[in-house]
């Protein structure tokens, strides 16, 4: 776990927080809005434009301050179930959670009952809704078969570059079915040429309203 004292709080541009590590000079969400960047990138443009009513496996790169996680479960029901599962490294605790104030925003028992979910374990947190964090490394650990959605949510390129090379992708997309679709909010042309020689069907599409410009979705042929 990062330690406590290298992580703050910081407030984005449509009022909901993100988490910034001093060591990293890096923000967990879009300072642009953390809300609207977990909304729009991840579950508008990839669980709900893949999602046609069947059981889906989705796979997320950072499960983070689990946003990403709460903001899907609130959008699955009997037209949009899905198993999420989630590799974090470094999982924040349960009072920094807390201390985002999500409740604003959104459902506060969802968020809480996310957190509290064992790691390790499936869990069904709802009837459309079964959560699978692994406490793990996606660059080494095994990552699971038969993923239909991958948020990848890393810290950026500049960063964390490991996460964003060459073989970590060809993992992915391994591990995705034919169809699956990716989406990430880095629209850098090497990630999207990087993507587009592994080969994925990349196209770049607005960003969140006041936040990137672009972001990338990545589909795995047929």
């Amino acid at each position: 776990m990062k330690d406590i004292k290298d992580i703050e709080i910081k407030i984005t541009a449509d009022g909901s927080a993100t988490l910034y590590v001093k060591s990293l000079d890096e923000h967990y969400h879009s300072i642009k809005g953390a809300l609207a960047e977990s909304n729009h990138i991840y579950r508008d443009c990839a669980f709900l434009h893949r999602s046609k009513g069947l059981p889906l496996r989705l796979l997320e790169v950072g499960f983070g301050t689990g946003l990403n996680a709460t903001v899907t479960a609130m959008a699955t029901d009997t037209l949009h179930p899905v198993h999420y599962i989630t590799f974090e490294k470094y999982p924040i605790d349960a009072q920094t959670a807390s201390a985002l104030g999500y409740d604003r925003w959104i459902d506060a028992e969802l968020f809480n009952a996310i957190h509290a979910a064992p790691w390790d374990t499936p869990t069904a947190i709802t009837p459309y809704f079964t959560l699978e964090k692994r406490q793990a490394d996606y660059l080494c650990d095994p990552l699971p078969h038969n993923i239909d959605i991958v948020y990848f949510d890393a810290f950026a390129p500049e960063k964390q570059p490991d996460m964003w090379s060459e073989l970590a992708f060809r993992r992915l997309y391994e591990s995705l079915n034919r169809g699956g679709v990716l989406t990430t909010y880095c629209a850098k042309g090497s990630i999207r040429r990087l993507l587009t020689e592994i080969g994925f069907s990349v196209e770049r599409i607005s960003g969140p309203l006041g936040g990137k410009r672009e972001i990338l979705r990545a589909i795995k042929p047929f």
